[in-house]
């Protein structure tokens, strides 16, 4: 039945030579599994069980969820087809559900490597498009908003004197984030030149050249030509600076609530993850540093 499901991939589904060698190794394991649990049990004989076993088998191994999820749908093909043949009275597999999917551990930039790129004057220049570039830097590191929110910032959202400033987020839910004397001098430095260079066409607080509202592919750009060389991480977005500013905040004692408020998140869980994201760093820290680690 097996080389009859891979004859008809091969020759009536016309599916590459790759995808049939795929499918033929993941019933192959399968088979090798099922036979070793039981003797004289076979993949005719298998049940929902028997199925979860398998997969529970693959995670104890080390396989990532996407993996065993790939084979569980290979396994639920072949059943489907031994179903229509009449090989089997039910297809166990299509009552089994999968094992969810691992959320991949948000990246951020280390602190000192924050810190050397901040203040190195060299690398931004006095210039307009430097300040800018800085300005756009230090506010998404150090007050953890969307790409978007610092896209629609007018002049007006921001209180120097308070050091508040007014955000629009999803759903045009609006909150007020703090920021320290270090946003307010980029603040001010880049405001003035920007006025004294730049004709501008809107209120916006970020502008390109010609004086209009930056786009969101626009900031994205100079973040990510801001961080290039400076970083081996694979992603070089606005977000990994939203990510920098959370893992930051807990490492340093904020507690969780209080970064959910911040980064605007309307649940809890959805900013826990930055939590695993310290536990790695401890993690880490530990079989560096402890001998027996």
């Amino acid at each position: 039945m097996i080389d009859q499901f891979l004859d008809y991939l091969r020759y009536e589904r016309h599916r590459s030579p790759a995808t049939v060698l795929t499918y033929k190794l993941i019933l192959k394991e399968f088979t090798t599994y099922i036979e070793s649990e039981e003797d004289g049990l076979s993949w005719s004989l298998a049940d929902a069980d028997i199925v979860r076993n398998w997969m529970e088998h693959l995670l104890d191994k080390g396989e990532k969820a996407v993996t065993v999820n790939k084979k569980l749908s290979g396994l639920r093909s072949f059943y489907k087809y031994a179903l229509r043949q009449g090989a089997v009275s039910q297809n166990p597999a299509s009552r089994v559900t999968g094992p969810k999917r691992e959320k991949p551990l948000p990246q951020f930039v280390k602190e000192t490597d924050m810190n050397r790129m901040i203040d190195d004057n060299e690398k931004w220049g006095n210039d307009f498009k430097g300040l800018r570039a800085r300005t756009i830097f230090i506010l998404l590191y150090e007050t953890g908003m969307r790409r978007a929110e610092l896209t629609g910032l007018d002049d007006n959202d921001i209180n120097l004197e308070a050091g508040e400033l007014r955000v629009t987020g999803k759903r045009n839910k609006q909150r007020i984030i703090p920021f320290g004397d270090e946003v307010k001098q980029a603040l001010i430095s880049y405001m003035a030149k920007r006025d004294e260079t730049v004709s501008r066409e809107t209120n916006a607080l970020f502008v390109d050249s010609k004086g209009k509202r930056m786009t969101g592919f626009q900031i994205y750009d100079v973040v990510h030509k801001s961080l290039a060389g400076e970083t081996t991480l694979k992603k070089r977005s606005p977000h990994v600076l939203r990510h920098s500013f959370a893992t930051a905040m807990l490492n340093n004692g904020a507690e969780l609530e209080s970064v959910r408020k911040l980064l605007g998140h309307e649940s809890l869980s959805t900013t826990e993850i930055y939590t695993h994201t310290t536990f790695e760093q401890l993690r880490k820290a530990y079989e560096q540093a402890h001998p027996r680690g």
